[in-house]
């Protein structure tokens, strides 16, 4: 077993992922399976590099050239001896030439010397034009790619000159050995960063993550077992239904159809064809872009079911029989998603869902991007099945309603719910490029928690206030419903734009249009906002999201709780998340998120820190 080279705590010289420049950083650990070392960056930065991407500090020393020790007069003698072994030689103007010649080979080489270890700081831009805060840097590594290509052949000329010095083999050597060194600035090597284990794990570990999948089943249950009772208060605990009335292989029939229904929309050669993130081999995924496009596919398909007379309500008689088919289903495929996942290469696991342990890696999600050929599995579930399933299910429960209690038209109160969810499913259809740097996609990997959250828990527990108006109607006034239609368009726009301000400025941050935006730069090139939205809020999307939430509970009434599981199940979902934002972004960042955290205070709710 090969012995470690640098000791915890050592100062080194570490080389930054995806770039020739080397920085001062700090040992902290060595990971004995993987051969990798831990090191933290002045700025606060952790990262795991491989020992030949670790050098002494000794190395980076300037060495004095040989040459330019040797006394004038030993110059003066060499020239002369030179001079009386050639016959051949040039003219007194013609030598004088030369020698300028060389001198400015000297000071050129000099040149290249300085500007090569020039190379080992970090290359800094003033940021005084993008944020007004002229001790702020960024990382530029852009520039000295370019300067690196604008030296290599300055090199080799040296090299080539070299050949023809009259200077001994030794110092020829020790040339050779500078030569090599700068060689390695110059030479541009993709970092491949092989993923280590999961040692921090989420969602209360193993024990955790085993309730979860027994409590998640268990909760959608029953609520909707709740809905369907006279009197859903807390303390009426529903009777639980025999076992072979919430099974039926129909309605399994129906779901399967639907979902393969969803995946030849997916398939088809409309939208265009996006690149996400790259991934820790540097591999960047595409992705087709055509959410939008199945969602109006679907439209016309349900509604020529309905011109054709199909009792849509049929969903809202079988809706727990749909439920367990989808839990069914989502377990199904978990099961399927891991034994694949133990054959997956290891820079295609997931970073949070690489633990050894097989419950929790079962729940988290094993590999990060499955795909069967091109079909991305989570890309796909992430939006179609679930999301535009919701959309269906509340136009069932808004059939079902009119024909229950005989109504020519829907209430206002279901109008205003399936207005309002309808504009969010259609919102995020339309902007699906933007989820492709969310957490979904680039760090958790697809396991049950993605699975059964994507097919049951957004479907079947997102139109719970469908669901609940159907057999609990509730009747509210124009003014009422005028307040409650203000206040989710607040909290759409907060959304909305609060998104679009982030996603414009990950694609273009010089783009003139941001101009009045400020941010703080960080060592992985990116910046953090500190003006607009995200300059009042540290997730001011999150506060968009829960704003929205109340508003679709509210035409649901006062009687009862049940209507507002979505609301309080919705806060502790984004408190939670915006916890383990804060961790991912501080190791991430370093001390750029720390100086963020000081300029931006609040987290979700403004005022409430």
């Amino acid at each position: 077993m090969p012995s470690r080279k640098f000791a915890d705590g050592e100062v080194v010289m570490g080389r930054w992922p995806g770039s020739v420049l080397y920085y001062e950083v700090q040992v902290t650990s060595y990971d004995d399976v993987a051969h990798l070392y831990t090191v933290k960056y002045k700025d606060g930065t952790e990262l795991a590099l491989k020992e030949s991407e670790l050098r002494s500090q000794s190395s980076f020393k300037p060495r004095k050239s040989q040459s330019s020790s040797s006394s004038p007069s030993r110059r003066s003698s060499s020239r002369s001896r030179s001079r009386s072994r050639s016959p051949g030689r040039p003219a007194k103007g013609r030598r004088r030439s030369a020698s300028q010649s060389r001198e400015h080979k000297d000071d050129k080489k000099k040149t290249i010397q300085e500007t090569s270890l020039a190379l080992l700081k970090p290359s800094e831009n003033n940021t005084k034009r993008y944020n007004g805060e002229p001790e702020s840097t960024e990382k530029n590594d852009t520039s000295c790619i370019i300067l690196e290509q604008k030296l290599k052949p300055d090199l080799e000329v040296k090299r080539v000159l070299e050949q023809y010095s009259l200077r001994s083999r030794k110092d020829d050597k020790k040339k050779e050995e500078i030569y090599s060194e700068k060689k390695t600035f110059v030479a541009v090597k993709p970092v491949e960063k092989v993923p280590s284990k999961t040692k921090e794990l989420e969602f209360g570990g193993r024990i955790g993550s085993f309730m979860m999948i027994l409590f998640l089943p268990a909760t959608v249950l029953y609520l909707l077992l709740m809905c369907k009772q006279d009197d859903p208060s807390l303390l009426n605990f529903p009777p639980l239904p025999a076992l072979e009335s919430l099974w039926e292989g129909r309605v399994f029939g129906i779901y399967l159809l639907w979902f393969f229904l969803q995946a030849v929309f997916y398939l088809l050669p409309i939208g265009k064809v996006v690149e996400g993130l790259p991934l820790s081999n540097g591999r960047k995924l595409q992705y087709r872009i055509n959410g939008f496009y199945a969602f109006i596919l679907t439209a016309a398909a349900i509604g020529a079911l309905l011109y054709f007379q199909f009792e849509l309500h049929y969903l809202y008689d079988h809706f727990i029989q749909f439920a367990v088919s989808a839990a069914a289903f989502s377990l199904a495929l978990s099961i399927y998603l891991y034994v694949r996942s133990l054959r997956a290469p290891e820079e295609e696991l997931a970073p949070g869902g690489n633990s050894g342990y097989f419950i929790y890696d079962f729940f988290t999600g094993h590999e990060l991007n499955p795909r069967i050929g091109s079909f991305d599995l989570k890309y796909f579930c992430e939006l179609r099945p679930g999301l535009i399933g919701w959309v269906v299910i509340n136009l069932a429960m808004l059939l079902a309603e009119m024909k229950i209690h005989n109504l020519s038209m829907p209430s206002l109160s279901m109008i205003l719910v399936n207005s309002f969810q309808l504009l969010y499913v259609v919102d995020a259809l339309w902007n699906e490029e933007a989820i492709l740097t969310t957490m979904d996609i680039t760090h958790d990997g697809f396991g049950f928690m993605l699975a059964f959250g994507d097919l049951v828990w957004v479907p079947f527990v997102y139109s719970l206030q469908a669901f609940y108006l159907v057999g609990h109607p509730t009747t509210i006034t124009w003014p009422v419903a005028a307040a409650i239609t203000v206040l989710n368009c607040i909290g759409y726009y907060i959304f909305r734009s609060s998104n679009s301000q982030k996603n414009n400025f990950r694609r273009n941050p010089a783009d003139p249009k941001l101009a009045n935006l400020k941010f703080i730069p960080t060592a992985t090139g990116k910046g953090l906002l500190v003006t607009g939205w995200w300059g009042f809020v540290r997730h001011p999307n999150y506060l968009g999201d829960i704003i929205m939430a109340l508003a679709w509970s509210l035409p649901c009434g006062f009687n009862h709780i049940l209507p507002y599981f979505y609301v309080i199940y919705f806060i502790c979902l984004l408190v939670h998340r915006e916890a383990r934002d804060e961790h991912h972004c501080k190791q991430k960042y370093g001390l750029a998120w720390e100086r963020y955290c000081q300029r931006v205070p609040y987290r979700i709710f403004p005022y409430i820190y």
